[in-house]
């Protein structure tokens, strides 16, 4: 989630309606200018016990977080505790129960990509082995129940965990037990946002089955692939989903904002601290009308936090974000924007990609999404196939795209090798998570404690 560092003395104050759509609009940038941000999340636990850390213990998150200023990343403080770290190769930010996360720099190419997030983990590894922490690349908790885990010091957090409740029943656990892996992608118009925006929306029920990563829950399998996708349909109605909106004629910036109008705010950030406004509208902030702040008009600063409150599949900024893949080992962490970058950066590979699926209906893309986190790659699209069946052709479509781009490393390979971990899956014909289910079910004998020799980075 984002972190806040300071509040901006250049930030106007909202006047016109039609100020909601500056940042969208701002987003766009001719194609040589679009770049690649990827973000992952990790769990952090002591390799003695695998307990997970709090902020303030000997060799805890805050010591963590502190010794990769040895690699020359800055401290960022909120409250004079330190939330985040700064450098040149993005931010290291603190999700709520201690999870670390890497916001990687907008990049150009996948090679740069994955050569920041190999430099970011041997960071973190070297780190670890002097506070004996490890680094679990899953996308749920496998084996902690709410009660063991930390809250991190960060305003925004309070504020999130003492509403979740009131709004749905998996909130927390999305919260705290959670990890992921994201991609940020550009577009160069409001048509072509819209276009990437449909395409990322119907398929990302697909990101989803072939980075299925947590199917258990506190030492047992919980009955999914992807629990952590099944979390977001009990999170928030108000802010999560897939958007039907976005599929009907006229979609654009304008229409976006008004849904964001819709969804209740959590907080607004002023003097370096998040007051609560959760649950109200920023429709009243817009008439001075706000009962935490009375008088006080929004800022585009405002407007932007809000922006980020708001969880659907695919979100929209000042650029695009695939949200719909579990957490996961180093290979797919390169694996996830390659998948996206193959389909959306090219166009002949964008049209092909929406000429697959722009014939669904809203109920069969939802059917899609809420059977997903049971069956996999083994749901049934509309035609009679199976997201198995699909995932082979995206991907040949995705890895036309990589090839068509060209962009090549010093050896010459271009960027379509970092599909490889997807193929093995869709070779397989199982998702990641069915296949610690076959290890837990086999080998690992009902153990789950196994899942730290083999998932760890």
């Amino acid at each position: 989630m984002s972190t806040r560092q300071v509040s901006s003395s250049d930030d106007p104050v909202i006047e016109h309606i039609a100020q909601l759509t500056e940042p969208m609009s701002g987003g766009e940038k001719p194609k040589d200018r679009w770049r690649i941000g990827t973000e992952h999340e990790k769990f952090v636990y002591s390799t003695t016990d695998h307990h997970a850390p709090s902020y303030d213990e000997p060799g805890g998150i805050r010591d963590l977080l502190l010794a990769m200023r040895e690699f020359g990343w800055q401290p960022v403080e909120e409250g004079g505790k330190v939330i985040a770290m700064s450098g040149s190769d993005g931010a290291i930010s603190l999700e709520p129960a201690g999870q670390l996360e890497l916001s990687g720099a907008p990049l150009e190419n996948l090679h740069e990509t994955c050569n920041e997030t190999g430099r970011h983990l041997q960071q973190v590894k070297a780190i670890g082995e002097k506070t004996g922490t490890g680094f679990l690349g899953m996308g749920m908790w496998p084996d902690k129940t709410r009660a063991e885990l930390p809250i991190m010091p960060k305003g925004r957090y309070k504020i999130m965990l003492d509403h979740m409740p009131r709004v749905g029943n998996l909130g927390l656990d999305m919260m705290l037990r959670t990890c992921t892996i994201q991609v940020n992608l550009d577009y160069s118009s409001e048509t072509d946002m819209a276009k990437k925006f449909r395409v990322g929306l119907a398929l990302q029920p697909l990101a989803t089955a072939l980075f299925a990563n947590s199917p258990f829950t506190e030492g047992k399998p919980n009955g999914y692939q992807s629990f952590r996708s099944h979390i977001w349909s009990d999170t928030d109605p108000h802010r999560t989903g897939m958007l039907p909106f976005v599929f009907e004629d006229g979609f654009g910036y304008e229409r976006y904002a008004e849904y964001m109008l819709d969804v209740p705010m959590y907080f607004v950030f002023r003097d370096g601290k998040y007051i609560d406004a959760a649950g109200l509208s920023f429709r009243d902030f817009l008439k001075g009308n706000l009962s935490v702040l009375p008088g006080e008009k929004p800022t585009m600063s405002d407007w932007t936090d809000h922006l980020s409150t708001a969880f659907p599949e695919v979100r929209l900024k000042s650029f695009l974000e695939m949200r719909g893949a579990d957490g996961g080992p180093w290979n797919r962490i390169c694996a996830l924007p390659a998948f996206w970058v193959g389909l959306l950066y090219d166009q002949t590979a964008l049209d092909a990609a929406w000429d697959r699926v722009k014939g669904w209906s809203m109920e069969e893309r939802e059917a899609l999404r809420n059977t997903v986190p049971k069956l996999g790659l083994d749901t049934p699209i509309p035609n009679g196939q199976t997201l198995k069946d699909l995932a082979r052709e995206i991907l040949d479509i995705s890895s036309a795209g990589l090839t068509a781009r060209n962009r090549l490393n010093t050896s010459g390979d271009n960027e379509s090798g970092f599909l490889d971990p997807l193929r093995e899956v869709v070779a397989k014909g199982k998702s990641p998570a069915a296949q610690l289910l076959d290890r837990y079910h086999g080998e690992w004998n009902g153990d789950v404690s196994r899942i730290y020799d083999e998932m760890s980075f």
